[in-house]
């Protein structure tokens, strides 16, 4: 489940811009600010079937866009790669300078 959580949240993250008002808000509520479906029917004055399935639907969204563009994908990967650069420079210990260049990329993330 915290790996669904996880997920869901990057996705989110990446694809926010693309979603309505209300799905950006009902995303929020339930993932970012652990409201229950109860809590965002009764804020919304909605059914609590509505909230679920706009949720769901969202979610469903949120991987549609992820299989077409991939973002979450590339920013594992160059998560990854830039975690083996920089613990094989750590271990070399030779070159500080470009430790300080992946941070500043990290950083950029």
């Amino acid at each position: 489940m915290l790996d669904k959580t996880t997920r869901v949240n990057y996705l989110f993250d990446f694809y926010q811009a693309l979603l309505t008002p209300k799905q950006r808000s009902y995303m929020e509520m339930y993932y970012l600010e652990d409201y229950s479906l109860g809590e965002i029917s009764e804020l919304s004055q909605v059914s609590r079937q509505a909230v679920y399935d706009n949720i769901k639907r969202t979610e469903s969204m949120l991987d549609s866009y992820e299989k077409k563009l991939h973002l979450y994908e590339k920013f594992e990967k160059r998560a990854d790669l830039l975690e083996k650069i920089e613990q094989s420079l750590v271990e070399d210990k030779t070159n500080n300078e470009l430790l300080s260049m992946i941070n500043q990329l990290k950083e950029l993330d």
